[in-house]
């Protein structure tokens, strides 16, 4: 499989990027994962030419290449970020990038919930006609207590969370199968 995963916050430290490197290594042996930076998306200002800025192409080119999308969203004041939202509504104005495009929600936080909340308002957005993803249903992986989840060169340390990972990634490829096509 070929997976674009967004890196959902502009923070360098973030265990949300942590978290899809980490997906990156365990399963480039058998998936190709290209990961989306979001820093550089301008604020978005919805332009009378419809045209993505650089920053924004770049992440749609990435998403139309890719047989599915992992987002990897942080959960700030019970909600996505906003640049992630920022993001989204780019993509939503000037492509259609994740039309159709099967879509996998991770995410990792501080607190115990991992970000759940975040991951229900995310799942709202892109089933909105603009975006119109089809985002795996029932499937949420949420990491919490991510500080202590990775050791100091970026691998998993609970083999609970891997597991669970695996299965996750698992059902994420048989729904991209099913959803090839389509």
């Amino acid at each position: 499989m070929n997976y674009t995963g967004i890196i959902g916050n502009n923070a360098r430290n973030s265990t949300n990027r942590t978290l899809l490197q980490y997906i990156q290594k365990h399963f480039g042996g058998s998936d190709q994962i290209t990961l989306c930076e979001i820093a550089d998306v301008p604020v978005f200002n919805k332009p009378e030419s419809h045209v993505a800025p650089p920053a924004v192409a770049k992440i749609a080119a990435a998403i139309e290449q890719a047989d599915g999308v992992i987002i990897a969203t942080p959960e700030y004041d019970h909600t996505v970020p906003a640049v992630l939202s920022n993001t989204l509504e780019w993509l939503a104005y000037t492509t259609e990038a994740l039309k159709d495009k099967p879509v996998f929600i991770v995410g990792a936080s501080y607190g115990a919930l991992g970000t759940s909340r975040a991951q229900g308002h995310l799942r709202i957005m892109l089933n909105g006609p603009d975006l119109g993803a089809r985002v795996l249903p029932g499937q949420e992986y949420l990491l919490g207590h991510s500080l202590q989840a990775f050791d100091e060169d970026g691998m998993m340390v609970v083999a609970e969370d891997i597991q669970s990972l695996e299965d996750h990634m698992k059902y994420f490829a048989e729904f991209v199968k099913s959803n090839q096509g389509k």
